[in-house]
């Protein structure tokens, strides 16, 4: 028995031996100088979002234009938490910048208790109503996290005076986060239930909010979760009036490729909250030089596929088409433009409301064509600036 608890002493000690050489920081902190923080072990507290391409840490404005760390889990850890959407950039065999080839010291994810929880709140969604909720999460999560810091000083793409893409940094969904951090343990979790009760009131009523009749602009049917997703987007967008974000929406589906067609933009499936340690470089040519890689958690986004798939080649467009004298639309732009036209689509197949995540009525058929864009902006805004956590 004193055997027993001389071992046990020991690994407690062990452990908090462990846990000592984490570092103590904010998300402020980090975000200030991530590449300070690069490498580096650290216990950080905040709020964890799990959404429709998020899986972040935030805690508050940190004046930044992207004022959250992106998490990551370490590669096989297995899970269900993350976001259900991300595209991610990688350099191209004719990149013309530098690639980074950096080998990071691996993480080990503790699956404890607390762990456990904090995954099975995390991948909850918000589903009341017969409107479309696209990666809503039911909770958010407070939590202290510990884990590796990835750090870098750039994000993004960067492009010389000529516009030729020379530069490729960052994390996460767009690589628009300058700092990830990769979850080695939770601790301290609780969930903040989120309010969905005005918008589900809404879609529970049909609509009829004063503001006009819900007839007088029907949507058309649409194979909503299509099996290619591809093929219903384009069939959608065919059939929307005439006007500057159709032409949009039409200008993104030929992103695409199709059949064995090579362009640089890549489609895959699967979950898209891991890791990779793959470092080697493609043997792919493509336009720019940068690899568009979309990934899609097939099965959780159900009805909302082919709006994700829209949602993600707006980024697309909006990073390969940037002017050269004006560098790349800020964070908060492209997700404003991904959201419009994919709720634009989401529509066109069928949808009659179409809800963000936090409660933010995105559209509502019951909307006069004057209201519309005022209505459809003031909900961006709060979206972007509250969920999102960007700054104008």
């Amino acid at each position: 028995m004193k055997r027993l608890f001389s071992l046990a002493l020991f690994l407690c000690v062990f452990t908090g031996g462990l846990y000592a050489q984490a570092v103590g920081a904010t998300v402020c902190d980090v975000l200030k100088n991530p590449k300070a923080f690069d490498g580096k072990i650290v216990s950080i507290k905040g709020t964890v979002v799990a959404g429709f391409d998020q899986f972040v840490l935030t805690g508050g404005d940190c004046g930044q234009d992207v004022n959250a760390i992106w998490l990551s889990y370490p590669e096989g850890a297995k899970v269900k938490s993350g976001p259900l959407a991300m595209l991610q950039l990688e350099p191209a065999h004719n990149f013309a910048g530098p690639a980074s080839t950096e080998t990071r010291t691996p993480v080990t994810l503790e699956k404890d208790k607390e762990f456990k929880k904090f995954d099975s709140l995390l991948s909850q969604y918000h589903s009341k109503g017969t409107g479309l909720c696209p990666g809503c999460p039911r909770y958010h999560v407070q939590a202290t996290l510990v884990g590796r810091v990835d750090g870098v000083a750039n994000a993004g793409l960067s492009r010389n005076g000529d516009g030729k893409i020379v530069g490729l940094g960052g994390f996460g969904n767009m690589n628009v986060y300058r700092a990830r951090l990769v979850i080695q343990s939770v601790a301290d979790v609780t969930p903040q239930e989120m309010d969905y009760s005005k918008s589900d009131a809404i879609v529970e009523k049909g609509g009829d909010n004063g503001q006009g009749d819900q007839e007088s602009n029907p949507a058309p049917g649409g194979p909503m979760g299509s099996s290619d997703p591809l093929s219903a987007a384009v069939k959608a967008a065919a059939g929307l009036q005439a006007s500057q974000v159709t032409t949009q929406i039409k200008n993104v589906l030929t992103l695409f490729p199709k059949g064995k067609q090579q362009n640089g933009v890549i489609v895959g499936y699967g979950v898209v909250n891991e890791v990779s340690t793959a470092s080697a470089p493609s043997a792919l040519d493509t336009p720019d030089g940068v690899l568009y890689i979309c990934t899609f958690n097939r099965d959780r986004l159900g009805d909302a596929l082919s709006m994700a798939l829209v949602h993600l080649g707006q980024h697309i467009s909006d990073l390969r088409t940037a002017p050269a004298d004006s560098g790349n639309a800020p964070p908060y732009i492209m997700e404003n433009n991904a959201w419009v036209v994919s709720a634009y689509v989401a529509v066109a197949e069928g949808v009659r409301y179409l809800t963000m995540p936090g409660g933010y009525l995105l559209w509502n058929p019951a909307w006069t064509n004057a209201d519309r864009s005022d209505n459809m902006k003031t909900a961006l805004d709060s979206y972007l600036s509250q969920e999102e956590h960007l700054s104008q």
